[in-house]
């Protein structure tokens, strides 16, 4: 039976040691504007997912995601010798890496949110003036 807890706990652990690692150990230049956002292990605890977003060089900048991962895929038995010496386990998991897409998802739900709030705003602009058809009280009773 799988070990949520520990999993989560070895997949928060997992986490600073890379992005650590990153930082600090791996030399690789590509890899300066990567950020380490989540990781999964699986529950028999042997493969383990990080994510990770590229940021651009500068604001206007599209981050060069494809060096990133070809850095990261490079790096990866390295990445997995210092997970394993750090983590003291029998097995050391697997590394895997994945773009964490999350952050553009976010911004484009800020976006259509935005759009939405100005539609709200414009229709009650327009209903300000607006005067309902036909009478005040248009159920009043015939007499």
């Amino acid at each position: 039976m799988a070990d949520h807890a520990r999993a989560a706990r070895m997949a928060k652990r997992i986490q600073a040691i890379v992005a650590n690692a990153i930082e600090r150990e791996v030399k690789d230049r590509r890899l300066e504007l990567v950020t380490i956002t989540d990781t999964r292990v699986t529950g028999d605890l042997h493969d383990a997912t990080v994510f990770y977003t590229v940021r651009g060089k500068d604001i206007d900048s599209e981050p060069d995601t494809d060096q990133a991962a070809e850095a990261l895929n490079r790096a990866k038995g390295q990445l997995r010798k210092i997970v394993g010496d750090q983590l003291s386990v029998r097995f050391t998991p697997t590394l895997s890496f994945e773009l964490d897409t999350v952050p553009e998802a976010s911004a484009h739900m800020e976006e259509l949110l935005a759009r939405a709030r100005a539609r709200d705003a414009e229709l009650a602009k327009l209903k300000e003036g607006a005067k309902p058809a036909g009478e005040a009280d248009p159920y009043k009773e015939q007499g």
